[in-house]
């Protein structure tokens, strides 16, 4: 699999497309913007966390980020449990011995609890103390509950992605190419297994999850996975049902090759577009979906960072606009960049301008 992705980047018609795809301005900074979106998401700890970046004490230098745990006592101070570094910035601060603490952007992690002691309720945005969109419902910045949500939902659409792609694509080819009873009775399985309710499935298999496992992210997928494969079926079945009848597959038959070489060596490269360009609006749906069951409550268990949950936070408190307007901005702006990416695919992979036979 590999040496074919490989080889299809190396061609010189895969090539033009790409061009082609740069060309299209909306489309390609749209691109651009959500790979660096995606680059942020994935180093988040060095921008949202509750850990230092870098602790300077008595001449050694710690990286708490994404090394050990410090305890209170590796630092002069009186406790065994982690270090608070928020305090221990103070505390430096107020000694004045030359010892300091490089805390990220915003210092708090999205699970926290930023006002201990203090009631439960949102918090507007605060620039003073690092909630620069401020706190929802149980004192938790907004802000790092967002990009970890993000995390969470690039994470949830990728492996979504691949598993419905993987099945999807080879079941599809399967049948397009063999055709006959197979190909009727799998159509059959797909019409049954389509009629299932998917959200009732969701709601029968959180409720009878056991308490000390509960929903989490990986049972979360193969549910959607479970649920979300058959559409990609019949698109590949139908172009591998029309590209079997080309001149280069009966070629590749007669010369001996095999049922998988002619499939993703042949047939393969002649349907990249199709498989391309339904991937922007696969993450699209991908990331509606988990938004949509994290606003229900059938979603990821909490304290798990959500846009769905601070959704369903922010239309539970409407005094407080900062939480819905947040997450509402956010997931609005995502989507309508992938909408963008994925319609300049489809352009600059139009099947109708570019076609390769082998």
């Amino acid at each position: 699999m590999p040496a074919l992705l490989s080889r299809i980047i190396r061609d010189p018609l895969t090539q033009k497309k790409l061009r082609r795809f740069t060309q299209i301005k909306r489309g390609y900074w749209s691109f651009l913007i959500l790979m660096v979106f995606a680059a942020l998401a994935c180093v988040a700890e060095l921008l949202v966390h509750n850990r230092a970046l870098i602790v300077s004490y008595e001449g050694k230098w710690h990286f708490p980020t994404y090394g050990a745990i410090h305890t209170g006592r590796d630092f002069g101070l009186d406790y065994d449990y982690e270090v608070k570094y928020r305090e221990l910035h103070d505390h430096f601060r107020a000694e004045g011995r030359g010892n300091w603490v490089l805390l990220p952007p915003v210092p708090y992690s999205a699970i926290e609890n930023s006002y201990p002691g203090e009631t439960f309720r949102p918090r507007a945005p605060d620039w003073r103390k690092g909630h620069y969109l401020g706190t929802d419902q149980i004192n938790r910045d907004i802000l790092a509950r967002l990009l970890y949500g993000f995390r969470n939902a690039l994470l949830f659409a990728s492996c979504f992605i691949l598993l419905t792609y993987v099945i999807g694509i080879t079941l599809g080819c399967l049948m397009g190419y063999f055709g006959g009873w197979f190909d009727l009775l799998v159509q059959r399985i797909i019409e049954i297994w389509s009629n299932i309710p998917f959200l009732f499935v969701v709601i029968i298999v959180a409720s009878v999850i056991p308490a000390g496992i509960g929903m989490n992210l990986w049972i979360l997928l193969g549910i959607v996975v479970l649920f979300s494969w058959t559409s990609m079926t019949y698109y590949m079945r139908s172009v591998t049902y029309r590209e079997k009848a080309r001149d280069y597959v009966h070629a590749a038959q007669v010369l001996g090759a095999g049922t998988g070489r002619i499939i993703f060596r042949h047939i393969m490269p002649n349907i990249l577009s199709t498989i391309v360009t339904f991937i922007p609006f696969t993450v699209s749906g991908a990331i509606s979906a988990l938004t949509s069951l994290d606003f229900l409550g059938f979603g990821l268990p909490p304290p798990t960072p959500s846009w769905g949950e601070l959704l369903r936070q922010g239309t539970s408190n409407l005094n407080a606009p900062w939480i819905v307007a947040s997450a509402f901005t956010a997931l609005t702006v995502v989507l309508t960049l992938v909408t963008f990416v994925g319609e300049a695919i489809r352009e600059a992979f139009d099947p109708k301008k570019f076609t390769t036979y082998q």
